[in-house]
C-alpha cells in the first residue's frame, strides 16, 4: 500500500510516500480502508522527537490518527463491525501507548492513518459508525477536534450568557469548541485573524478580538473590565499563559490544551477523551465546516502548510 513514512525524527520533510506493506488485524482489531484523515499538531511533535521520552517513535512511522473510511477485515473476536461498515474515529499512534488511558478506555491503537489501510481495536469508544449525512472528509475532521472540544466543554463552569474568552477560535479545535461553548449560551469572546473574523462569528462567537492589531488582554479588560468567567486556551503555548490569565475574574477558570503543560496548581490542561456514544453526539452536534483538502501524494505539503502557514479549521488528506 502507498503510505505517508518517517524513517527519522525531524520537520515534515522526513516525511516520504512509500509504498510499504498493508498492516493485518489481530485479535479485536478491524482494518480499515482509509478514505479520508486529518492532521493534528500533535503529528508533529511525535514526528519532532520533542515527546521520545513518554512516547519514542518505531520507524518505519506513519503519522496520522484522525480517519474515516470502510471496515475491509474484521480480527478474531470482533462483534461490533463487519466488513463494508463505514465508520470514522480516532487512533493513536502506536507509540503513545503508554498515554492511552487519557484518551480512552480501552484505547484504540493505530498503525497510522496517513496510508491506504490502517487497523484499530475495534471497541475503542473513539470509533463510532459513519452518520450518512457525512462524507469521509466532514467526519475525518471531527474527532481530535470534538474529542477534545467535548472535555473542555465538560470541565467548563460558565453560566449561560457568561462571558468565555477562546484563544485560536479559527484553528481546528475551535471549530468544534465555539460551537459547543456558544449553544451552552455562554458568551464566546474569540481571538482570531482579521480575515477570520467571520468565519469565528459563523462558529457562533458573540465576539471576536483580533489579536494582530491589539493586544488580547487588554483589549479583554476593555470590552469586560471585571473579566471573564473562563479562559480556554486552544493556541498559546501553556507555559505563556500566565499574563493571559489575567483577564479572568476571582472564582474563574483557566483552561488549556496545549504543549507545552502550564502549571497545574493554576492551569486545568483537559486532554482528549472519548466517552461511548460521543462520536455520534458529535456528529449531529456540529456544524460542518469547509477542510482544506489535500490527495495523499501532497500529505508531505500538507504537514509543511500545518507546520508553516496560517491554518483555518482543520486539514485532510484524501486518499
Amino acid at each position: 500500500m502507498h503510505a505517508l513514512v518517517a524513517r527519522q525524527y525531524g520537520e515534515p520533510d522526513v516525511l516520504a510516500l512509500e509504498e510499504i506493506p498493508i498492516p493485518e488485524p489481530g485479535p479485536g482489531q478491524i482494518q480499515v480502508r482509509i478514505a479520508a484523515a486529518a492532521l493534528n499538531p500533535a503529528d508533529l511533535r511525535l514526528l519532532s522527537g520533542v515527546l521520545r521520552g513518554s512516547a519514542p517513535l518505531t520507524f518505519p512511522h506513519v503519522p496520522g490518527s484522525d480517519f474515516a473510511g470502510t471496515v475491509t477485515v474484521t480480527g478474531p473476536g470482533v462483534t461490533r463491525f463487519a466488513p463494508g461498515d463505514k465508520v470514522f474515529g480516532l487512533g493513536l499512534p502506536r507509540p503513545t501507548a503508554a498515554m492511552a488511558e487519557i484518551v480512552c478506555t480501552p484505547p484504540s491503537l493505530t498503525t497510522g492513518t496517513m496510508a491506504e489501510y490502517a487497523v484499530f481495536d475495534a471497541d475503542a469508544p473513539a470509533i463510532a459508525p459513519r452518520p450518512a449525512h457525512l462524507d469521509p472528509v466532514a467526519a475525518a475532521a471531527i474527532p481530535m477536534a470534538g474529542l477534545t472540544a467535548l472535555p473542555l466543554l465538560r470541565a467548563l463552569k460558565a453560566e449561560p450568557g457568561d462571558p468565555v474568552l477562546v484563544i485560536g477560535a479559527a484553528g481546528g479545535v475551535g471549530t468544534a469548541a465555539v460551537p459547543l461553548m456558544a449553544a451552552a449560551k455562554t458568551h464566546v469572546i474569540g481571538t482570531a485573524r482579521p480575515e477570520d473574523e467571520e468565519f469565528v462569528r459563523d462558529l457562533g462567537a458573540a465576539e471576536v478580538i483580533g489579536y494582530r492589531d491589539v493586544d488580547t488582554v487588554a483589549e479583554t479588560l476593555r470590552r469586560h473590565p471585571g473579566g471573564v468567567a473562563a479562559l480556554v486556551n486552544l493556541a498559546m503555548p501553556g507555559d505563556r499563559l500566565t499574563e493571559a490569565a489575567r483577564v479572568v475574574r476571582p472564582g474563574g477558570q483557566v483552561l488549556n490544551i496545549a504543549y507545552p503543560q502550564p502549571d497545574p496548581a493554576v492551569i486545568e490542561t483537559v486532554f482528549t477523551a472519548a466517552r461511548p456514544g460521543d462520536l455520534a453526539d458529535l456528529a449531529t452536534r456540529l456544524p460542518l465546516v469547509p477542510a482544506r483538502q489535500y490527495p495523499l501524494q501532497e500529505a508531505v505539503r500538507a504537514y509543511a502548510d500545518l507546520a508553516g502557514t496560517h491554518v483555518r479549521g482543520k486539514l485532510v488528506v484524501t486518499v
